[in-house]
């Protein structure tokens, strides 16, 4: 669009698109046509301004729609003045708060452009209003009634979906809820909600992918390379992102109205188990689940697990690609590990690095050995040392809240009318700690349901169908073996030179585990052949 000669345009907006289907629109359109001929102006045809399922009362048809592309368009100057918008009427322009409502006219009216209402022949320009004030006396009671009838109208839909939703919960009711969207691997029939099955394959697909540690983009990728739709529109990195958080895959609708959030269990029918559920959500609660970095990802390192045994700090991994072979590879010599506490002469005197490889190729032997595996995983304690953390937890939640609430009352009870500040601060204090703690006590609960839910570790396998590619660089199967060392162990502590480094002369690189069930094991690895020679229980 550009600014020149003054145009007619037509908008159109329906808060339900089925309203399109009626007359109303080719009504407004002959009006505009006939309109702009009398006047001996151009209809902008070839511009359509046209909100379909917009709700002005939202203002929906400003944040997303085409009127707000007009607008924006008028602001820049792309609209001569001297132009001319026709409307059915002003309600259609807006049905927002009339002060709001009438800021938008005014916007309009005050770039030079006539508003022209089909439903009375009404025309509003600065000329007109200066000649007839009470036009935009008349302009602004019907704003104020349209507000009126979209607010009372949102209010009854909202009590109706509040009760629809305690009916539920009631179960009372069993019917569609209609608010907000509902997953695009479901369908509604006469019958209820039914599973669209290839929809719930792509579901699968990216659930399984995302399990093996996979990013949301790169899983949406290869997705899309194997032909996987999760909606009409494709595939991509943030809908599997998003995918993950959704209360829908177990069965249960999230919905809010009015601020307050409900939750309807079994409203939809189930992909996942409560069990299954429990595990995604305590993988999505995961620190570094993100791809590895580089060119050969780290197995051990860059997922906030290994640590030096001798200083306590972290350990980290560096690939000297510049040294690389004539075939690309890397010799087992420049894939090293470093202290970072050494590194940065932190006071770690007995680390430094050490090759990455061997403590690779050990883990990954040990773990595919089934008695190995299953003596790491196995619950001892029965969740034990979950509950306890939960308890602490829930404890630390408590003391908070009660804390913030005595804080609350003491600013109630203020009659000066100004709070002090430190108490205000000490309150948006308590705030954060509150949500950090609340969301330490939620991880905690999926933690416990997952190792609650554990059957029978039968994972040796996948270790070891993965040990060979693992060793070729393969960057896939080396992203699937992270993954499954940040659902095995909970702390990785390497001593580079051994336990004692003093009374050895380096051979062997001591590696202690603490798997996620609490379980503890030291092993022994001869840094040269990167096997591991012997393991023992570690109390």
């Amino acid at each position: 669009m550009k600014a020149g000669i003054g145009k007619v345009f037509s908008y159109l907006r329906f808060s339900d698109p089925r309203q399109a289907a009626g007359s109303s629109a080719d009504r407004q359109l002959a009006y505009a046509a006939t309109w702009a001929a009398k006047q001996g102006m151009e209809l902008d045809a070839t511009l359509t301004l046209k909100d379909e399922g917009l709700s002005a009362y939202h203002q929906r048809h400003v944040t997303q729609g085409a009127l707000g592309v007009f607008l924006r368009a008028i602001e820049d100057g792309r609209i001569a003045s001297g132009s001319v918008l026709v409307v059915e009427g002003l309600d259609r322009l807006s049905r927002a708060e009339p002060i709001q409502a009438q800021a938008q006219l005014a916007q309009i009216i005050n770039a030079g452009i006539t508003v022209v209402t089909a439903s009375d022949g009404r025309e509003y320009n600065r000329a007109s209003l200066k000649a007839q004030p009470m036009d935009l006396v008349y302009s602004l009671l019907v704003m104020i009634r349209a507000h009126e009838e979209s607010d009372t109208k949102s209010k009854r839909v909202k009590a109706a979906i509040r009760r629809q939703c305690e009916g539920w919960m009631a179960g009372s009711f069993r019917g569609l809820i209609r608010n907000g969207k509902d997953p695009q691997w479901l369908r509604w029939s006469e019958q209820g909600w039914e599973l669209v099955p290839e929809r719930v394959s792509a579901v699968r697909r990216a659930l399984e992918l995302y399990q093996q540690g996979l990013g949301a983009g790169r899983a949406a990728k290869v997705m899309h390379e194997e032909g996987y739709e999760l909606s009409s529109w494709g595939v991509s990195g943030q809908q599997v992102y998003r995918l993950i958080k959704l209360p829908a895959l177990r069965g249960a609708k999230r919905l809010a109205v009015d601020g307050e959030a409900y939750m309807l269990e079994e409203y939809y029918p189930r992909i996942l188990s409560d069990a299954e559920w429990a595990e995604l959500q305590h993988l999505a609660g995961q620190r570094h689940r993100r791809r590895g970095a580089g060119e050969i990802p780290g197995i051990i390192t860059g997922i906030g697990l290994t640590y030096c045994g001798y200083c306590g700090t972290a350990l980290v991994a560096q690939n000297i690609m510049h040294r690389r072979r004539e075939d690309g590879s890397l010799s087992d010599g420049h894939r090293r590990l470093h202290c970072t506490s050494y590194s940065k002469r932190g006071g770690c005197s007995a680390s430094g690095s050490c090759s990455v490889v061997p403590i690779e190729r050990a883990l990954i032997n040990f773990c595919s050995d089934q008695l190995n595996l299953q003596r790491l995983l196995q619950v001892g304690d029965d969740g034990q040392g979950i509950r306890q953390q939960l308890v602490v937890a829930r404890a630390a939640v408590e003391k908070i809240t009660k804390q913030l609430g005595k804080i609350t009352e003491a600013l109630l009870d203020d009659d000066s009318g100004a709070a002090p500040i430190a108490f205000i601060r000490k309150a948006r204090e308590l705030e954060t700690q509150q949500v950090i703690a609340e969301q330490k006590v939620v991880q905690l609960e999926y933690g416990l349901a997952a190792v609650s839910g554990t059957s029978q570790p039968a994972q040796a396998e996948r270790w070891e169908e993965l040990s060979e590619l693992v060793c070729t660089d393969d960057y896939t199967a080396r992203e699937k073996v992270r993954q499954l060392v940040m659902d095995t162990f909970e702390r990785i502590v390497i001593y580079m030179r051994g336990l004692d480094p003093d009374g050895r002369k380096g051979q062997f690189i001591d590696v202690q585990l603490l798997s996620r069930t609490g379980q503890q094991r030291l092993i022994q690895i001869d840094r040269r052949s990167g096997e591991w020679v012997s393991s023992e229980d570690w109390d």
